[in-house]
């Protein structure tokens, strides 16, 4: 399993931040990919420095793209067509599109939230065309993982990592990461 985290200006760091390590702690191969500057600058003034550029690869060898929210971070990845075409080869081909936070305007904007189950940030909903709003945590429908905020973004890892290593895998770093409200 491969899995490509876009990075851009404006995202919100603590979910960018908690889920490639999730994701990194269960053995996953996580690349990191800005699509302006790097280091990323978060919303929040935190600089991320990503491993690579996204122009520098291909969606054909990706199977996952996980998507941080924030602002004006989403709005960027939304309106990057290099992200697009990544969210949606990936989904063209049965791989996993996670979105959290405001990011699942992507997957909306994308066209891939039609008649499918999922959640954002409150204030987000009217973009996500074609989706069945739910109001939870982490909504998982078919290969579409959505979270609603930063607060989500631990067990959106953790939910992740279930689908994609298994609920032994999960499990495991639930108890070595002491997460016990989920």
């Amino acid at each position: 399993m491969k899995i490509i985290v876009p990075l851009a200006e404006g995202l919100e760091e603590i979910e960018a931040v908690s889920i490639i390590d999730v994701l990194r702690r269960a053995n996953l191969d996580v690349t990191t990919a800005y699509i302006q500057d790097n280091p990323v600058k978060g919303s929040h003034n935190i600089l991320i420095t990503a491993d690579t550029s996204l122009e520098s690869l291909k969606p054909v060898d990706f199977n996952c793209i996980v998507l941080p929210g924030g602002m004006p971070g989403s709005e960027h990845l939304k309106n990057n067509d290099t992200v697009n075409s990544f969210v949606k080869h990936i989904y063209s081909k049965g791989g996993y599109v996670g979105a959290i936070c405001a990011a699942p305007i992507v997957l909306g904007h994308a066209g891939i939230l039609y008649d499918r189950r999922a959640t954002c940030f409150p204030g987000n909903e009217d973009q996500l065309e074609g989706a069945i709003i739910v109001d939870e945590p982490v909504v998982v429908d078919g290969t579409v993982i959505t979270g609603k905020g930063p607060g989500c973004a631990i067990p959106f890892g953790l939910e992740l990592v279930k689908i994609l290593a298994g609920e032994e895998i999960s499990n495991g770093l639930k108890n070595a990461m002491q997460v016990y409200w989920m």
